[in-house]
């Protein structure tokens, strides 16, 4: 009876705390997480590296947090950050991961940062692009482990399609040098034609998954990995020419991903972990958040049909409010993995966050564009 009691009373607090939540707007919102994981940045795992791709992710976040109105203090702590890491991108000089911190470099070049911000990021997308690795993008883990997989010097997981490439095209963007443009395209297309399933036109997170299926036969993939992916293109669209060949691709297969991803939401507004298997599944909040954020950026950039698509990007953020805490933290986050996993209601990581800060920045506009 005491246990039911305190189970009871625990949900309460959660449903008060949504509910508060709920009360604010989207921005208010994302300012309060922001505020929340700037003073935890010791809640996560690697939080001595920020220039890892978790806090990476973060910083994505919280640059479009500062373009959306937030207060001088969201742009202070992306320059502070900057500062700190030295404008340096992370230690392996082709791996995808290690290059999301460039994102938030290059935002800070185009707003009052130091010269150092652009002239890093050149340095390093120099070095990929001049001498691009030569390697399949099939994903074989040798006896050494998953860090000296080969292929990680391409863009052979999914992943990669959120974390590289808006980089590169912003800088060709602020140097005016297509280079770095080309390369991205290039190697995006080259993923996708590997990775895509055209019948499902969903990405598999690596060549491991391609015959991966569950025990009622059904094909793998992953929230999250759809989510980086899904994301990455609401991202990289808007750097592109408009009616640019490969913008008009890219918009194609944004509409045709996110059709399927529209019949794929829970009637609860999350996206199951493991996409074709919703039955029985946790709410998870690192995927829900970045589909909620490519379905509310579509609506908004005209790329998806209004009537068809705002209702589900406030379905998906309903459930990200419904995701903060009782202690502020954004909760049923889902660690880090390379596939569908398990995932608890205290489980938060930086990523996450980010994902609800652009969400956050895009679903304030829905209202705004009627």
């Amino acid at each position: 009876m005491i246990l039911r009691h305190l189970a009871l009373a625990t949900s309460l607090v959660a449903v008060a705390a949504s509910a508060a939540a709920q009360q604010q707007g989207p921005i208010a919102q994302a300012v309060k997480l922001a505020d929340w994981q700037l003073a935890h940045m010791d809640v996560n795992p690697r939080s001595g590296d920020m220039r890892a791709w978790e806090p990476a992710v973060f910083w994505v976040g919280m640059t479009a947090l500062a373009d959306a109105g937030a207060p001088p203090r969201i742009k202070d702590a992306i320059m502070a950050m900057g500062r700190a890491n030295g404008w340096r991108a992370g230690e392996k000089p082709y791996f995808a991961d290690d290059h999301t911190i460039v994102q938030s470099y290059l935002w800070a070049a185009a707003h009052g940062g130091p010269p150092q911000a652009l002239a890093s990021a050149k340095a390093t997308f120099d070095r990929v692009v001049d001498k691009p690795a030569v390697t399949t993008l099939a994903f074989a883990v040798p006896p050494e482990g998953y860090g000296a997989t080969e292929c990680l010097t391409r863009w052979c997981w999914c992943d990669a399609l959120f974390m590289a490439p808006p980089a590169l095209i912003e800088l060709s963007r602020q140097t005016r040098d297509p280079k770095y443009r080309d390369f991205a395209l290039k190697e995006f297309w080259a993923t996708t034609d590997f990775l895509l399933d055209p019948v499902e036109q969903l990405y598999y997170r690596d060549s491991r998954f391609f015959e991966r299926r569950d025990a009622q036969r059904r094909k793998q993939f992953w929230a999250r990995g759809n989510g980086w992916v899904f994301a990455g293109m609401a991202r990289i669209i808007p750097l592109l020419p408009k009616n640019s060949p490969d913008r008009v691709q890219m918009e194609g297969l944004f509409r045709k991903m996110a059709a399927k991803l529209k019949a794929l939401q829970k009637p609860d507004g999350y996206w199951a972990p493991s996409l074709l298997a919703p039955e029985e599944s946790p709410p998870e909040s690192s995927g829900t958040g970045f589909f909620t954020y490519g379905m509310a950026w579509g609506v908004n950039a005209g790329v998806l049909p209004r009537a068809d698509y705002a209702p589900v990007a406030k379905r998906g953020w309903a459930a990200l409010e419904r995701s903060i805490q009782p202690d502020g933290r954004l909760g049923w986050v889902q660690q880090v993995s390379d596939r569908p996993d398990k995932v608890a209601a205290q489980e938060t990581q930086y990523y996450g966050v980010g994902a609800f800060l652009l969400a956050a920045t895009q679903v304030a506009q829905l209202d705004r564009a009627r």
